[in-house]
C-alpha cells in the first residue's frame, strides 16, 4: 500500500503549543511530503499567526469551526485530509526527528489499520510535568500500557498518538461524544470491524500534559468515570485490572486502620510499594526531586481514578439512567 500521510491536530486556545509542534515538524528526517492538518476548535485565541509562519517550509491544511470537542474535531480533519492514513496528534505534543520515519518504516514492515506509539518527557519538561509523565506511563502504575511492548496486537492506542487508516475510519465512522474515553471507544469499534492494532515503540512523542496537580487529579477522575462506560458499551472488554486502582485506595485506608490497632503488615506492604516506585523514578530521571513529586503524581492517578470508577460504577449500573444523562459533561453535543 502506498501511504500518505495527513497528520490531523486539533486545537483550542494553544497557539504556543502548534508553534512548538510545528517547530519539531521542520526537523522530520522524513523525506516523501506528508499533510498537516490543523482545526481550530471554536477558539477565542486562534492560531492562524503561527501556522503562517511555517506555510513555506511545510504543507499545512488550516480550518475553523465551532467548538465541539476533539473527537469531533479529529474527525472534521479526517474528513478533509488529502492523504489515505491519518496520524493524530494533540496540540501539547513535541515530534521527535525520527518519528515519521519510523512510523513509515514500522507500517511498511507489518501494515496495520491502526497504531499507536509511546509518550516521553522532554529535557525541557517541568520537575511537575516529568512526574506526572512517570505516573502515566511506568510499568508499576496504571499507565504502564503505553509503553509496553508486550501490548502489541491487542495495544490501545491513545489519540494523542495514534494512526488510523482511511479505510478504517471510514469504516467505523470514527470518534463518538464522549470525552475523555473518546480513543479506547474507537479502538475497540476497530477491533470489532475486523482490524488489528499495533504499538510502533519507535514513534514515541514528548507529550507535555500542561496541567497541574489540581488539574491532574480532574483528568486522572475523569478516565476512571469513564471505563465503567466502555465497559457497560462494550461489555468484552471489561477487566477485573480496571479495579486496581479502587482496591489500592480501599487496602491503603484499612492499612492505616489496621497500623492503630498494632497490625502494620499492610502498610508496610504499602512502604514497601512506594519505595519501589521512589527507587524506579529515581533510576530512570536522576532526580531525587522528581522522584518525591513521582510518587505524590501515583498517589494522586490511583485516589482520582479508582474514586472516579467506584462512583461511575455504581451509578452506571444501579440509576436507571442512560451515561449522557448520568455525566452529562463527559459528552459533547
Amino acid at each position: 500500500m502506498n501511504l500518505s500521510f495527513s497528520f490531523i491536530i486539533p486545537v483550542y486556545n494553544r497557539p504556543d503549543e502548534i508553534r512548538e509542534l510545528l517547530e519539531s515538524f521542520v526537523q522530520q528526517t522524513y523525506s516523501s511530503s506528508y499533510e498537516i492538518v490543523i482545526v481550530e476548535d471554536g477558539s477565542t485565541i486562534d492560531s492562524k499567526k503561527e501556522v503562517a509562519r511555517f506555510q513555506d517550509e511545510l504543507t499545512i491544511s488550516y480550518f475553523e469551526k465551532p467548538n465541539s470537542g476533539p473527537g469531533d474535531s479529529r474527525n472534521y480533519g479526517m474528513r478533509h485530509a488529502k492523504g489515505n492514513y491519518f496520524i493524530i496528534l494533540d496540540s501539547d505534543c513535541i515530534l521527535p526527528p525520527q518519528y515519521l520515519a519510523a512510523a513509515s518504516k514500522a507500517l511498511e514492515e507489518k501494515f496495520v489499520h491502526c497504531y499507536g506509539g509511546p509518550d516521553a518527557a522532554h529535557t525541557s519538561f517541568s520537575l511537575v510535568q516529568k512526574a506526572i509523565n512517570y505516573a502515566m506511563t511506568a510499568v508499576l502504575t496504571t499507565g504502564g500500557i503505553r509503553g509496553n511492548k508486550t501490548a502489541v496486537g491487542k495495544f490501545q492506542p491513545r489519540s494523542f498518538n495514534m494512526g488510523i487508516s482511511k479505510e478504517a475510519f471510514e469504516k467505523v465512522g470514527g470518534y463518538g461524544k464522549i470525552h475523555p474515553g473518546e480513543d479506547p471507544d474507537l479502538t475497540i469499534r476497530i477491533w470489532n470491524a475486523g482490524y488489528q492494532t499495533k504499538l510502533i515503540p519507535e514513534a514515541f512523542v514528548y507529550h507535555k500534559r500542561r496541567i497541574d496537580w489540581n488539574k491532574f487529579y480532574i483528568q486522572v477522575n475523569k478516565f476512571g468515570m469513564v471505563r465503567p462506560i466502555l465497559n457497560k458499551w462494550h461489555p468484552g472488554t471489561a477487566k477485573v485490572t480496571y479495579w486496581f486502582p479502587t482496591f489500592f485506595c480501599a487496602g491503603f485506608l484499612v492499612s492505616i486502620v489496621l497500623s492503630l490497632l498494632g497490625i502494620v503488615l499492610p502498610l508496610w506492604l504499602y512502604t514497601g510499594y512506594f519505595v519501589l516506585l521512589f527507587v524506579d523514578s529515581l533510576l530512570k530521571n536522576r532526580s531525587l526531586a522528581i522522584a518525591v513529586l513521582s510518587l505524590f503524581a501515583v498517589l494522586i492517578q490511583f485516589v482520582g481514578y479508582g474514586c472516579g470508577f467506584l462512583k461511575s460504577t455504581i451509578l452506571i449500573n444501579f440509576s436507571g439512567k442512560p451515561p449522557q444523562e448520568v455525566f452529562p459533561k463527559l459528552f459533547f453535543k
